[in-house]
């Protein structure tokens, strides 16, 4: 138990700090970094918890596809990466601390020396009414009956957090010049071509 709670702590504390760095980092490159730092450290305790589908689906979905996507949005952006190359020297060690924290933690998950504990809270209920059941079956089971219309309220606030993107991206803005269709496809060749009759000798 000890070794489990020393375990907890450590898991909580590198996320808060990386939580708050993702906040305070000027640089967005960063803050992208402290992000995957944070979603690692989140599955470790969702392992130590005894909930692995959530910590698998934490890493898979959200370090493999949504922070990689933000990585790339980040690279979109107008970031002055000359000076960020001078810098490397510099950031080095902050990196290698990161990675040895991330390779520590995932040795340790992966040995076995922190003892897993056994789902508690809704969950344990769940597994307790049907000791067949797993993990796994147990939250689609808990989400799509007991947590039915959170979950779904869920769905509709990213729902509309998606709306709310498309519609600020196309708002209507002074000076950019966008795309018609209508007007391309119902366009001339009259509009479009003008003939200029060049005389021999004569520039245009």
């Amino acid at each position: 138990m000890v070794v489990q709670a020393l375990a907890f702590y450590a898991f909580a504390a590198v996320l808060i700090s990386a939580g708050i760095m993702v906040v305070v980092s000027k640089n967005p490159v960063h803050s992208v970094l402290f992000l995957i730092l944070c979603f690692f450290n989140a599955a470790g305790l969702f392992v130590m918890m005894g909930a692995e589908f959530l910590a698998m689906i934490l890493v898979i979905v959200y370090v493999g596809a949504v922070a990689v996507l933000f990585l790339f949005v980040v690279m979109m952006l107008d970031v002055n990466f000359t000076e960020l190359r001078e810098g490397f020297a510099r950031y080095l060690p902050i990196g290698l601390v990161i990675g040895v924290v991330l390779l520590i933690e995932l040795i340790v998950l992966v040995s076995g020396a922190i003892p897993i504990g056994k789902a508690s809270g809704p969950v344990a209920k769940a597994i307790a009414k049907q000791p067949s059941g797993h993990n796994t079956e147990m939250i689609g089971r808990l989400l799509y009956t007991d947590y039915f219309y959170l979950f779904q309220a869920a769905g509709m606030v990213l729902l509309v957090a998606m709306i709310g993107a498309i519609v600020l991206t196309h708002r209507r803005r002074d000076g950019v010049r966008r795309q018609s269709i209508a007007k391309q496809t119902a366009r001339k060749s009259s509009e479009s071509i003008r003939v200029v009759d060049v005389k021999p000798g004569e520039g245009l």
